[in-house]
């Protein structure tokens, strides 16, 4: 489907036959739909560099192993729905009609809850950090291990993707940016280089498993019992990681909200339940590791950026990248290899 069908569908559609009037939210790769107690995520058909959902069927795989492997640690995924066009009208599991695309639907929750509103709100307490750092550690100590090496032509090409947005971020943000992404860029490769080794002893002692993928802010609402949604299905690399690399997901979201105490916190809890530093290289790894998380921040930012409906959401979106692009800086200068000095204009 396309943009200005999807907006036909939320105005005008039907789910089971009732009126859907619903809202439409959007990320980089989706469309979420709110409509009553329930929400509809239906995949855009872009085809990016780490992604191709530009057929149907590619979509219907993608929904359907979102579905799969959310509902590890979820409970507000109820199913796959198609999404069907009859007589010039749109309907998400209605009666005949040529089916169009497909919809994952979801139990609707409260956006007040999200973990990353509450973060902007000043109403994250201790509390909900000491639930969601168990909740965490019960999931990864229950994932299935994943044996395979890290490969270091793969883990350099993660990291560098950031270049595909270089051009828009000099563009927006200024020359100094597109210098900064060159500098993470080549103290990566020579860390990488360095420290492969150790990545690869971790992933023999068990750590590298099947795991969220995406573990930030905006993927996590804080009720009692914190839930977890919206983890990686298109590709099964950026979800097979060391259990490190996804806490370190976390925690630079919450440093780049300023709460560093709160970062802390939750790694402390969380090693309480599942140790996994066990050396002082396994500290500076961590660090990378919250350096990459930056990095894919950024970029994704960067990408919502360029296909902003107006110029408000753009400003807002790039402030929010160079928000990601200064911690990311921040993060190489703790890397214990020769930094390579950038000044940047603020």
């Amino acid at each position: 489907m396309e943009s200005v069908e999807i907006h036909r569908l939320a105005r005008e559609g039907s789910f089971q036959g009732m009126p859907l009037n619903a809202s439409l939210l959007q990320t980089h790769i989706s469309w979420v739909l709110l409509s009553g107690m329930k929400a509809f995520k239906i995949k855009k058909p872009v085809n990016l560099s780490f992604l191709d959902f530009s057929t149907i069927q590619a979509r219907k795989q993608a929904c359907e192993k979102e579905l799969e492997v959310n509902q590890r640690f979820s409970s507000i995924y109820q199913g796959v729905l198609p999404v069907k066009r009859r007589n010039n009208t749109f309907c998400i599991n209605g009666a005949g009609g040529e089916i169009v695309d497909y919809a994952v639907m979801m139990r609707r929750l409260s956006s007040g809850r999200k973990m990353d509103a509450m973060l902007a709100a000043g109403k994250v307490e201790s509390t909900h950090i000491v639930s969601l750092a168990k909740l965490v550690a019960s999931f990864h100590r229950s994932a299935e291990i994943i044996p395979l090496p890290l490969q270091l032509s793969e883990m350099v090409a993660t990291f560098d993707d950031i270049r595909t947005v270089t051009r828009s971020v000099i563009e927006n943000l200024g020359a100094g940016y597109g210098e900064l992404i060159e500098n993470a860029v080549a103290i990566s490769t020579q860390f990488l280089s360095i420290y492969l080794p150790r990545l690869n002893e971790r992933v023999r002692l068990g750590f590298r498993r099947d795991l969220h993928g995406d573990l930030h802010s905006g993927n996590i609402f804080l009720y009692k019992k914190p839930i977890l949604f919206d983890c990686i299905e298109y590709n099964d690399h950026f979800r097979q990681i060391d259990v490190m690399d996804e806490i370190a997901f976390l925690c630079m979201d919450l440093e780049c909200f300023g709460h560093y105490s709160l970062s802390e916190m939750f790694v402390s809890l969380y090693c309480e339940d599942f140790p996994c530093f066990q050396t002082e290289t396994d500290n500076l790894i961590f660090v990378y590791y919250k350096c990459l998380r930056a990095n894919i921040r950024a970029k994704v930012l960067a990408v919502t950026a360029m296909a902003a409906p107006d110029d408000k959401s753009r400003d807002k979106t790039l402030r929010l990248c160079k928000k990601y692009l200064d911690l990311l800086s921040s993060y190489t200068g703790q890397l214990a290899v020769p930094p390579l000095n950038v000044e940047v204009e603020s």
